[in-house]
């Protein structure tokens, strides 16, 4: 097969699709633990909250480039998407984006800061952590609602913004059990416990909404054979959470076994939500109004992103498994010297 015998105009636009899925995937498991990290953070004393920052201070700038990475996409592979989307949800991104600067901010003037001042840079990077999930979650309700703002459909993605803050809030936990040890890893499990179960409501909530605002996506869940391929989505996601409520109820072990086990278990039940998503709205990428084929660029343009895609993508996911191979390990005593 030749690059002359393949539909461009159909393989591109797919392609892309893909790559700013993986993007947005990456971004929520990776960013989505350093968000709930900075949500945790007013439950922790001092010197806790002081490992809590080292457990991430490597990673956490690095991981938004995966935000960037997805909206780029987005902006160059599909700008009719782009403009409608970031048109309908211009107050959430404003607020994200303003949480993502405070955090930044407040977490580089707390290195500087005298000990008095550094509790304002520490509220700080939690209201700016707590504004990010929020405004994610509130897009991703009114993006799951078609991009209507009725009062029914805010209200859905107020519901979705809560929840989503407590997912976030739940792979933060999972990630301290992961980095950290004595007594915050035990104040970690304990986090996770609590945070799990709100997470569950938020998938049950998104799960229950998804096909009542399109008829389209209530056949495709609920049409008979194709709801074969959309059944083992629901049936592995709440095995994942019985086995991550056990699996909670008996941690820290002895000598730290398992310890991965609950952030790989935050990990897999994003994949899954995304999953379901991917297989409902596609190949739209404004909910029942633009498909990917509408919304993209011309096939030549798209050809000429790819190769610096080819490119780019992996130097981008090397540096991020290279960071986590060298600052692996639990987190120490934060020091500035």
């Amino acid at each position: 097969m030749t690059l002359a015998s393949i539909d461009l105009a159909f393989w591109l636009p797919v392609v892309f699709a893909g790559l700013m899925g993986v993007a947005i995937l990456v971004y929520v498991i990776l960013d989505g633990y350093d968000l709930g990290v900075g949500i945790l953070l007013p439950a922790a004393s001092k010197e806790e909250k002081d490992r809590m920052i080292a457990s991430i201070g490597p990673f956490w700038d690095a991981n938004e480039t995966w935000l960037v990475l997805a909206v780029g996409l987005l902006l160059v592979a599909f700008p009719l998407a782009h403009g409608v989307i970031l048109t309908a949800l211009y107050l959430p991104v404003a607020i994200m984006l303003l949480g993502l600067i405070l955090r930044g901010v407040s977490f580089e003037f707390r290195v500087k800061a005298p000990t008095l001042h550094q509790l304002w840079w520490d509220r700080a990077f939690w209201l700016g952590s707590l504004m990010a999930a929020l405004a994610q979650g509130y897009m991703l309700g009114l993006y799951i609602v078609g991009l209507e703002t009725t009062p029914a459909h805010v209200a859905f993605g107020i519901l979705t913004a809560v929840c989503l803050a407590a997912a976030y809030a739940f792979n933060g936990a999972a990630w301290l059990i992961l980095k950290t040890e004595d007594l915050l890893q035990h104040r970690a499990v304990g986090w996770a416990r609590m945070t799990l179960g709100l997470g569950l409501i938020g998938m049950i909530a998104v799960s229950a909404a998804t096909p009542l605002v399109s008829p389209r996506i209530f056949e495709k869940w609920f049409d008979w054979p194709a709801m074969l391929f959309l059944a083992p989505v629901p049936i592995v996601t709440g095995a994942i959470f019985i086995g991550l409520w056990r699996l909670l109820s008996d941690m820290p072990k002895p000598g730290d076994r398992l310890a991965a086990l609950p952030f790989i278990g935050a990990a897999l039940l994003c994949l899954l939500g995304f999953a379901g998503m991917a297989y409902s709205f596609y190949p739209f990428v404004v909910p029942d109004r633009l498909t990917v084929w509408q919304a993209a660029s011309a096939p030549d343009s798209l050809l000429i992103i790819l190769v610096g895609a080819v490119v780019v993508l992996p130097l981008i996911l090397a540096y991020t498994i290279y960071s986590y191979v060298v600052f692996g390990g639990k987190a120490t005593h934060l020091s500035y010297d």
